[in-house]
């Protein structure tokens, strides 16, 4: 019998299937796709040459990541860690620019700088407690109590009717409503303030860092790790039983909700089936990917310099569009996340052409094409955008599940982000990671911390698991920043 199954070879499969055999376990991932990854793939989606992310495409967690700091993530990966995080275009060829420089950002925010620096400072000056604050389940002591309680009230203040307060004019809170609406839901809400204060913070700490070549080179990392350090990857099996696997001391899940109770339900007592089936997914995305003859034509050319950019006007239009969403609705003028990483990028695309990765917000299911609203949204803060449209390619919701089925419905947040679900992350435990069943643990982005490339949540499962059945009371990669067990 092999010591550790991991299903899934998605970023925290990966995490936890290194983390594992780096203690000196005998290790196998399995992965259903024919090739490593999940969420972090790179493929050549619309012309030869182009190369685009399949889902994750800018990692500012990732930088941040007490496991990826600890692997030496940028020692072992190429990231361009641009100096503008993210740009939000507005009406009247003007743009807010979150600069890595917080200060530069506030100058360029004129009468509302101040505001800007006194809102984000304190975090970025602690930005290591506010990531150990964030990334972890919530029912604990914070251990650094200053940074979570500054975290706390930033995150009330912009998650109630008080958000925007601070401010006298339209770009800031914008830009807030921008790195809000990376948690899909309702504005304003405590759900996407966090992550949306998080990004912020991370704008101006450590960078929203692009890695060369795409996403892709985060995964081989991790899988060339795996396979230095003695485990096994096996891909193009899919695992639908314990049937599917080799037997082992223990298996670690990185799959959806949904994948687990099918996997082992039968072996789990009744009421923990009962809570997992009280877990929701939130809704979804529908994603474009465009070939481009050239630059996206920004009417504020300082767009450009931010490989990342959130379209979709004042904060008011933002919260409209996510509205639209909740009550089933696409809106018009929907909010797009843009990514053109080609501007730092050169790699990605054929001498002098570029590449842009897009999606707007969905009901879960949708089967819409976004071309046309994806298309529409940027041409307005960019006129002579579909000139330079060589080719396209729209992916819709009900198309990301088959493609990986941890994006139920096309949910890519592996459940939705909700007040009750930052807690219970799929149930209510102090180790969330922890099945009823001996042996068996979730690690997916339905624990927490929850969603983006950080690989935390499998290395909380791996770590646990360790820990419990194998007496390991300190693995690698633990010494180098003292995170131990």
């Amino acid at each position: 019998m092999i010591d550790a199954n991991v299903v899934g070879a998605g970023p925290n499969g990966l995490a936890a299937a290194v983390t594992l055999a780096a203690a000196g376990l005998r290790v196998r991932l399995t992965e259903r796709g024919d090739a490593v990854g999940g969420g972090m793939r790179t493929q050549e989606l619309t012309l030869p040459g182009f190369r685009h992310d399949v889902c994750s495409a800018v990692h500012p967690a990732a930088l941040a990541s007490p496991f990826f700091r600890a692997f030496g993530l940028t020692d072992r990966v190429p990231f361009v860690v641009p100096e503008a995080s993210y740009a939000h275009p507005l009406d009247g060829a003007t743009a807010g620019i979150a600069w890595r420089d917080l200060d530069r950002t506030a100058r360029e925010l004129g009468p509302d700088g101040a505001a800007w620096r006194a809102f984000f400072a304190p975090l970025v000056r602690r930005i290591d407690g506010v990531v150990d604050f964030t990334g972890s389940q919530l029912l604990r002591v914070p251990r650094r109590p200053v940074a979570a309680a500054l975290m706390g009230l930033r995150v009330l203040e912009q998650g109630t009717a008080a958000r925007g307060a601070r401010f006298s004019g339209p770009v800031a809170p914008a830009m807030l409503a921008g790195t809000a609406a990376h948690g899909i839901g309702r504005h304003p809400s405590i759900a996407t303030a966090g992550p949306g204060v998080l990004l912020g913070a991370h704008a101006h700490a450590r960078g929203w860092g692009v890695p060369v070549g795409g996403s892709q080179a985060i995964a081989d990392a991790l899988a060339a790790e795996l396979v230095a350090l003695g485990g096994e990857i096996v891909t193009g099996h899919e695992v639908r039983s314990p049937g599917d696997l080799e037997r082992s001391r223990i298996t670690l899940l990185d799959t959806s909700v949904e994948q687990l109770v099918a996997i082992a339900g039968h072996r789990m007592p009744a009421g923990y089936r009962r809570a997992l089936a009280r877990f929701r997914h939130g809704d979804a995305v529908a994603k474009v990917d465009f070939a481009l003859s050239a630059p996206v034509p920004w009417a504020d050319p300082r767009v450009a310099a931010a490989p990342t950019v959130h379209v979709g006007g004042t904060a008011a239009e933002i919260a409209a569009s996510e509205h639209a969403v909740v009550r089933g609705r696409v809106s018009e003028r929907p909010y797009v996340l843009v990514v053109q990483p080609t501007v730092v990028d050169p790699s990605r695309a054929p001498e002098g052409r570029h590449t842009l990765w897009a999606y707007i917000h969905v009901p879960r299911g949708s089967r819409l094409d976004a071309t046309e609203l994806v298309s529409a949204q940027v041409e307005r803060f960019a006129p002579g955008f579909r000139d330079t449209v060589l080719a396209s390619v729209a992916t819709d919701a009900v198309e990301l599940e088959r493609r990986n089925p941890n994006d139920v419905g096309g949910d890519i947040l592996g459940g939705a982000l909700t007040l009750p679900q930052m807690v219970k992350r799929p149930v209510v435990s102090p180790v969330p990671w922890r099945t009823p069943v001996r042996g068996l643990y979730l690690c997916s982005a339905s624990t927490p911390p929850g969603p983006s490339v950080q690989g935390m949540n499998g290395w909380y499962a791996a770590r646990l698991a360790l820990r419990e059945h194998f007496g390991v009371r300190a693995v690698p990669f633990d010494g180098t920043i003292g995170y131990g067990l």
